[in-house]
């Protein structure tokens, strides 16, 4: 297949995508959905708190969602804005949906970083900021709800500094005092944006005014004191702060920092364009044959995420893709490197989370959903198929939760493990099989993992479950140096725990404490204990 060089780099080079990441309630799907109105992907904007509204947040889809107003599950969102093409990962928050969030980084360029500016670097936000910089990706930070009364902005920037360890760089600066902020001063530009009254309660693009810094218009809209603390604060920062630099942000030591208020629109669209002016467009990706440029002409990708039953009325199940090289098009025949076979990529599409469209085409950084038969799995690769290669593996987080699922109506089995199958390949839990019987037991990383496979098993599957908790908090998968498969019958202290199979056969070990795992290990010479499977590394 043949393409123009000269479009492939053009379109690489309007390429945005990038997740959105925080701990849960710091407004990071509201920020989201003020992208799009900013874009003009939306016109009004609904919130999920709001009681004046029945709308809900736009990247929420599933119902559960709705009902809970937390993000459970990633959300694909692409529109355009000033000539670039934005492809938006909108994240779970909550931290026992982590591995979720972290196959999401594993396909984006960026990260988007939400701060609540009353309660600054929280739990969830210093781990999901340790995955973006053990991967290197750049970390823009959105300090969020300045319509309330916050911590001092400095005191965030020092916070960010001392507790991430990462430098802050405040590209704009609020102008007034705290919860009564009146606009941003734009450092590079050396400009105020003073916003005019919220009367929309946030569904509409915020109206503002500009004016030069020391401005006689601007000295008149402001009272004298907010105008000296204004001159004060942006000379401390000229004096003593970071200076700014790109290749610092491209490799994940300076955060570019900015202020204001998804909820009120106070902001947003000033931190938009100067996102798409810094943030880096596709950058390439390590393979079994070395790195992966975006402008090699020979098409590549992978897996990140697959859902089942985005449209319930089609119990349909996609595939989201990541495109890393080469130009995308609709029923192209590929290499699918898992099966060892060539695949014909059908019905693709593109969303405003559960809207979609059928595409024709697509190029580097784009996400692509692909019906999928049931042939895909997270982290597959799929090359031209005149080049066999594959992208690093997903590392794979512990499962530390356990529970005995099985179906209330033995009548219903066959849909039961349909929907248990088709979960555990979208990875939102783990499957195991207890030794010497037939029952089911599930792994997660958190306890909220269960509400949700009930809740997807009786609305997606028509199945209702019985759910019994085991005291089990750790998994280890069995290997023999000598190369024997371990078995109930050849090991020893199988007692202190549960012998299970996953889903691949391989024989795993559940037991309550490290204390038992030494306990085991010294009872059987040779056997090694791995965290996660053997070839998978460990998140």
């Amino acid at each position: 297949m043949s393409t123009d060089i000269d479009q492939l780099r053009s379109e690489t080079a309007k390429r945005r995508t990038f997740a959105i990441i925080s701990h849960p309630d710091a407004g990071k799907t509201t920020l989201t959905e003020k992208l799009l109105l900013y874009g003009g992907a939306i016109h009004l904007a609904g919130s999920i708190k709001s009681r004046k509204t029945a709308r809900h947040a736009v990247s929420d889809w599933m119902e559960i969602e709705k009902q809970r107003g937390i993000s459970v599950t990633s959300s694909v969102l692409q529109f355009d804005y000033g000539g670039c093409r934005i492809n938006i990962l909108d994240t779970p928050g909550h931290q026992d949906f982590s591995e979720d969030t972290y196959r999401t980084l594993m396909a984006v360029d960026s990260a988007v970083m939400v701060l609540d500016a009353a309660k600054g670097v929280e739990t969830q936000t210093k781990k999901l900021f340790k995955v973006c910089k053990e991967r290197h990706v750049p970390i823009f930070t959105f300090v969020n709800k300045l319509d309330r009364y916050g911590k001092v902005p400095i005191d965030l920037m020092d916070e960010i500094e001392n507790v991430l360890g990462i430098r802050a760089y405040p590209m704009n600066w609020p102008v007034g005092s705290d919860g009564r902020y009146q606009g941003v001063y734009d450092r590079r530009k050396n400009v105020v944006e003073l916003f005019a009254a919220d009367t929309t309660h946030g569904q509409e693009a915020r109206l503002s005014d500009v004016y030069e810094m020391g401005s006689d218009e601007l000295k008149a809209r402001l009272d004298e004191a907010t105008y000296q603390n204004l001159l004060d604060d942006i000379e401390l920062l000229d004096a003593a702060g970071e200076e700014f630099d790109l290749e610092k942000v491209a490799c994940g030591e300076l955060t570019p920092m900015f202020f204001g208020s998804a909820m009120t629109n106070f902001g947003v669209q000033n931190f938009l364009e100067e996102y798409l002016r810094l943030a880096p467009p596709p950058v390439a990706r390590e393979s079994s044959i070395g790195a992966i440029e975006p402008v090699d002409e020979k098409f590549s990708a992978f897996v990140f995420k697959i859902q089942a039953n985005m449209n319930p009325a089609h119990r349909d199940r996609l595939a989201f893709i990541r495109i890393v090289s080469g130009k995308f098009e609709r029923n192209m025949t590929v290499w699918h490197e898992a099966s060892g076979k060539p695949i014909k990529l059908a019905q693709p599409q593109q969303f405003l989370a559960q809207d979609r469209q059928i595409i024709d085409e697509a190029w580097p950084g784009d996400i692509v959903g692909l019906f999928d038969p049931g042939i895909f799995g997270i982290g597959d690769t799929i090359s031209d198929t005149s080049t066999k290669f594959r992208f690093a593996d997903f590392p794979v987080f512990p499962p530390e939760k356990f529970a005995r699922v099985e179906a209330k109506d033995t009548m219903k089995r066959k849909q039961f493990l349909k929907g248990i199958e088709q979960l555990t390949q979208e990875g939102a839990i783990q499957l195991f099989k207890e030794a010497g019987y037939d029952s089911i037991i599930v792994g997660t990383v958190g306890t909220l993992q269960f509400d949700v496979l009930v809740y997807r098993l009786k609305s997606e599957y028509g199945v209702d479950v019985i759910l019994t908790m085991q005291p089990f908090e750790v998994a280890r998968w069995l290997v023999y140096e000598d190369g024997h498969t371990a078995t109930p019958e050849g090991m020893r202290g199988i007692d202190r725990g549960m012998f299970v199979y996953d889903r691949n056969g391989l024989p795993v070990l559940l037991v309550n404490n490290e204390w038992a795992l030494g306990w085991i290990t010294d009872n059987n010479p040779g056997l090694e204990l791995y965290p996660v499977p053997p070839d998978k590394k460990e998140i």
